[in-house]
């Protein structure tokens, strides 16, 4: 995870809410539910849930390079009790330059 720079007008975040409850789900909120169900090994079932895209975002600072862009998602959700937060990036899409960060002990991966 690290800062981008949308400051030179390059990339675009967006976003979308899903109130489900005591409604018909889309299928990209059953997805989630599904990934949830399949990584966590327990029941779920959305209440909430919001998508947010960065596409095409340029890692901080900008003036660097905007060509080296990155695409990724978050997806918050929760049942009312426990919330969940999917990080997906676009295969292969991770294109920052890691070695022109500020700091230098950084870890690309997941724990």
């Amino acid at each position: 995870w690290d800062d981008a720079d949308f400051s030179r007008g390059v990339g675009t975040t967006f976003y979308q809410e899903f109130f489900t409850l005591n409604s018909a789900k889309p299928p990209f909120v059953l997805d989630v539910e599904a990934k949830i169900r399949r990584y966590m090994k327990t029941s779920y079932s959305a209440v909430w849930t919001l998508k947010i895209t960065w596409e095409k975002a340029p890692a901080h600072t900008a003036r660097t390079d905007t060509r080296r862009t990155s695409t990724y998602q978050a997806v918050l959700t929760t049942d009312g009790f426990r919330s969940y937060l999917l990080i997906l990036y676009q295969d292969g899409g991770m294109r920052w330059d890691y070695g022109q960060l500020a700091a230098t002990n950084v870890l690309i991966g997941y724990s």
